[in-house]
């Protein structure tokens, strides 16, 4: 994969399959040594790390293009605005968005939900109205609908698990009626991997006449979404879960949605005409963007997108389908291992945990072989209290692993083992 310089955009046409050892090259911190050994990066769920057309992005636009955008008329602001707004363009179609001014760039999913649960939720919510979000949810899309449910006088009901952690379908159409507005969910557990019933939720959801919203921060890394087609009413996700730099995100709703919702911050670029008596505000997508963005994000962002769709979503979702069946396999051939939320429609993404050790433990003395993974409750506090634990190690996969990084975690753990159970 080569780029042209002073050009973003990967030249080369899409891969037919993964070929690890070419991917990896892109990707130059994976040449690090950690404690005198090879890093084995496995916490990608917390962030991916970044490809070199990326991160020459980010160094092209300070270098070549470093503008304020959209109100410029001098060629560096020109050439910004363009790139910012091309962007924008590539971010819509990556999602099958039915047109641009339906994507907000924002500092990420975070950001995105509480956008919503502010200019939506203060907006349109009523006292005794119900808001519905899923006992695995990240803390990101419960504490915004909590506060907003206090604020408003609304109530904030559950989806309950089964006993392996996958949401309960038949109860959580059993709890939706004419005050359920809203249900936000994860498209995937960012602690478990498991990957959730999306359609379903979401048809089951307006046929109640409540809108859906989407947290993707999981899940647009790893298998490809149509917003149109899906139908949801929201969807929210983070770049730097998806090679891109941190502080970038992105909100997609509906048009008529967002011309119905009050604007989120004020400022510049947000605004139509200003005086002391009447402000009126800007046009779609706009009106969303207070002050001034995080060009080199977004544009950052762009280029991440085309990073994916030239090496091709099927193609890393089947290769980290392999990974994750794989690391599967090898973990339940350690004695006293538990897999939490197994299922055969995972993402690549696996919490364990092994009879007798502590997770931050574990996790510190992988570090000491070179291998990152992630430890704790991951920000789902009520899924770790659904299982009755304080938290888990979680190793999450991109497409630049392998399953001889796999191996010698396995080799490690054993080490792990060995060594505090003696």
């Amino acid at each position: 994969m080569k780029t042209q310089a002073g050009n973003n955009k990967i030249k080369s046409t899409q891969i037919q399959t993964i070929h690890p050892a070419e991917i990896r090259k892109e990707f130059p911190i994976l040449n690090t040594q950690v404690n005198g050994k090879p890093l084995i990066y496995f916490d990608n769920a917390a962030t991916t790390q970044k490809p070199k057309v990326v991160i020459d992005s980010i160094t092209n636009y300070y270098r070549n293009q470093n503008a304020n955008i959209h109100r410029g008329l001098h060629e560096l602001s020109d050439r910004a605005t363009q790139q910012y707004e091309q962007a924008r363009k590539k971010t819509a179609d990556f999602i099958h968005a039915k047109e641009k001014a339906e994507i907000n760039f924002l500092r990420g999913t975070t950001e995105a939900i509480n956008l919503v649960a502010s200019a939506w939720g203060n907006q349109f919510l009523q006292q005794g109205d119900e808001i519905m979000i899923s006992q695995m949810e990240h803390h990101s899309n419960i504490v915004p609908w909590y506060r907003i449910c206090k604020s408003k006088g609304c109530r904030l009901k559950i989806i309950p698990l089964n006993d392996v952690g996958e949401l309960n379908m038949e109860t959580f159409a059993s709890l939706l009626n004419a005050k359920t507005k809203l249900v936000s969910v994860a498209y995937i557990s960012n602690a478990l991997g498991l990957i959730n019933p999306i359609q379903k939720i979401i048809d089951i959801a307006h046929q109640a006449g409540a809108l859906v919203m989407l947290d993707a921060a999981q899940a647009v890394q790893h298998t490809k979404i149509d917003v149109q087609s899906l139908d949801c009413d929201f969807l929210a996700f983070s770049g730097h879960k998806m090679y891109a730099p941190t502080g970038i995100g992105v909100l997609y709703a509906k048009r008529a949605i967002l011309e119905s919702m009050q604007p989120y911050q004020s400022g510049g670029e947000m605004i139509d005409k200003v005086g002391f008596d009447e402000v009126t505000y800007n046009e779609l997508p706009y009106k969303f963007e207070a002050g001034t963005p995080n060009i080199c994000g977004a544009i950052a962002l762009g280029t991440a997108i085309d990073f994916i769709q030239d090496t091709g979503m099927d193609n890393i979702q089947r290769y980290e389908h392999e990974l994750i069946t794989y690391a599967s396999d090898a973990l339940k051939t350690i004695k006293g291992l538990r897999i939490y939320g197994e299922n055969a429609k995972n993402a690549p993404v696996i919490s364990f945990n092994i009879e007798g050790l502590h997770h931050y433990d574990i996790g510190s003395l992988l570090n000491q072989y070179g291998i990152a993974i992630r430890t704790g409750h991951h920000c789902t506090q009520p899924l770790m209290d659904f299982f009755g634990i304080s938290g888990t190690c979680r190793a999450s996969f991109a497409f630049y692993n392998t399953k001889e990084e796999i191996d010698r975690m396995i080799q490690a753990l054993n080490h792990i083992i060995k060594m505090l159970t003696k």
